[in-house]
């Protein structure tokens, strides 16, 4: 543990001086040798998103899809190992005949469907590949070959004949295109590079799935799409056209949110139980809206107000609703549950994210805190930095004895941090949490605990603070914050875990962020705009045989 320890302050100082060499000669462009192209499967937030992008916000659906793997720190990576059940696919064929029958009824056909058959009692081939080329191109997020056009065509047209229903039809075949991979993966196609000999190149929609489900967290729209098949995503002019444009569309802050919640894993609020008895408060109406505070805040402070990523540990500008304001105990909240931006108080105990009520009732237990869950979230989540699982025999007797003569946490925290199997951890975890020992499970503040006063200072890597507030100054300065966004970020929009190869590009972006005042939608742009960020490379094997076929020979004419 010890060990483990040294390594995280090893890494720590490596990637300062690597900043601090690279800042003294300037940015550079970054390079990387990049990934292999990945598949992946839509997030149930992607693929909410891109429904409601293609047909509008009244198309409504419920359900739940298979849960995705939490890989490496990201939901997002986790999904490139996502497969479909047979549950899961039920799920999707339940959704995709509901769309599909919300898109063709009365209400809606007129304005979603740009044809109108010749005889609304039977097949209309003309106006069904119509339709499905225009829709298909954006749930396919590229133009559809004749084929994938001529399949659903085909089944309506089936479909529309034994029902006599033209609509009926159009609904079967666009339900059938809905449960394929083709929509639910994003498929990263590549294509020859004609500038690198022996080298593939992202083809222009995969470059376009790229930056709208970085951007939007949703599918490529029609200028999107129309710029790749112009030619215009090859060049840094045409992609900065682009991302201009999205940055500026209100849909970044949906593609921001979708971020954060992957990087803060705020998906354990699904999960999320407290006791009613020991809590009375906190409902399932705070659980969902201390997740939504989360969100609001940040998007408000990194995207509306463009501001320092650092300063969200340290703000006391927020938004609350009523059942936020009775565990806060503040006077806000709207009487009839909305939101309303309120700032806490200079002089109190709360600034900053860390001291929200949803990352302290997420990171606790049902019915009370943890210091160690808390300090283990701002190690992992918030700094990048991995901490051992608890060995499987460890002995909470100590801990949970309610006869215990220690009344606080940190008074029984002292029982593992002295025992050997256990020290390295705590020691990595405890000082931090502790430091947040002022608020109970649900959050709510308190002074004392058992009828003694909480002692809630600690140390995060050798800075002292003095309680929650010292706390989130030192989260705010600690140079491991924004070097842990750029690594998570950089991650998220190449969907894929960082590589030896991607060294200078992550080192450049660190820099960069630095340069640009640590202002998220300008890390954005930088991403978008360099070459790392579509950059690809085959797989060794096909990339030795493409080599060996450039040279004139099969990989079988070669010796083994």
């Amino acid at each position: 543990m010890r060990r483990h320890f040294k390594t995280i302050a090893s890494v720590a100082v490596t990637v300062a001086v690597t900043v601090a060499a690279l800042t003294a000669c300037g940015p550079k462009e970054p390079a990387s040798e990049g990934g292999t192209p990945e598949m992946r499967r839509l997030t149930e937030e992607q693929y909410r998103n891109t429904v409601g992008d293609l047909f509008g916000p009244t198309i409504t659906f419920g359900g739940r899809f298979d849960p995705l793997a939490r890989t490496d720190g990201l939901i997002q990576l986790g999904a490139r190992t996502a497969r479909v059940t047979p549950s899961g696919f039920e799920q999707y064929y339940t959704l995709a005949r509901s769309i599909a029958a919300q898109v063709v009824d009365e209400e809606h056909r007129e304005t979603l469907i740009s044809c109108t058959p010749a005889d609304p009692k039977t097949a209309d081939d003309a106006c069904a590949r119509k339709f499905y080329a225009q829709v298909g191109r954006l749930l396919y997020r590229r133009p559809l070959t004749d084929d994938e056009i001529k399949t659903p065509t085909v089944a309506a047209h089936d479909v529309a004949t034994s029902m006599q229903n033209f609509y009926n039809g159009l609904a079967y075949g666009l339900a059938g295109m809905m449960v394929g991979p083709k929509f639910l993966f994003v498929m990263e196609n590549t294509e020859a590079d004609p500038d690198r000999k022996g080298e593939v190149r992202l083809n222009a929609d995969a470059r376009a799935s790229r930056l709208s489900f970085l951007l939007w967290n949703s599918m490529p729209d029609d200028m999107l799409l129309t710029a790749a098949s112009k030619g215009e995503l090859f060049t840094k002019e045409g992609v900065k056209r682009q991302v201009d444009r999205m940055v500026a569309s209100p849909k970044l802050e949906g593609g921001v949110r979708a971020f954060f919640t992957d990087f803060l894993d705020l998906r354990k609020f699904e999960t999320l139980e407290k006791d009613p008895v020991i809590y009375p408060s906190f409902n399932v109406k705070a659980g969902e809206d201390a997740k939504e505070q989360i969100l609001r805040t940040i998007a408000d402070h990194v995207v509306t107000r463009e501001l320092d990523y650092r300063d969200l540990f340290i703000t006391r500008h927020t938004f609350v609703t009523a059942a936020l304001a009775r565990i806060y105990r503040i006077p806000a909240g709207r009487p009839d549950g909305g939101w309303t931006a309120y700032e806490f108080a200079e002089s109190g105990p709360r600034a900053g994210l860390v001291a929200q009520i949803g990352f302290l009732a997420v990171n606790s237990h049902p019915g009370r805190s943890s210091p160690t869950i808390r300090g283990r979230a701002v190690r992992e989540v918030l700094l990048c930095q991995k901490v051992p699982d608890p060995l499987s025999n460890v002995d909470f007797s100590l801990f949970n004895d309610p006869n215990s003569p220690h009344r606080t946490a940190r008074q029984r925290l002292t029982a593992h941090a002295v025992t050997p199997a256990c020290a390295g951890c705590h020691k990595i975890t405890d000082p931090i949490g502790l430091g947040l020992e002022n608020f109970d499970g649900s959050g709510a503040l308190r002074n004392m605990e058992n009828g003694e006063a909480i002692d809630a200072s600690g140390d995060v890597d050798g800075i002292a603070f003095k309680d929650a507030k010292g706390l989130e100054k030192a989260l705010r300065d600690s140079p491991a914050v924004p070097t842990c966004l750029v690594n998570r970020l950089y991650a998220y929009a190449l969907g894929r875990p960082i590589e030896s190869g991607d060294k200078n590009a992550v080192a450049y972006f660190q820099e960069a962020f630095a340069k640009d005042d640590y202002r998220v939608p300008a890390l954005l742009r930088r991403l978008t705009a360099s070459d790392a960020f579509f950059k690809v490379r085959l797989p060794k094997s096909e990339a030795a045989t493409q080599a060996r076929a450039t040279d004139g020979l099969s990989a079988k004419d070669t010796p083994s």
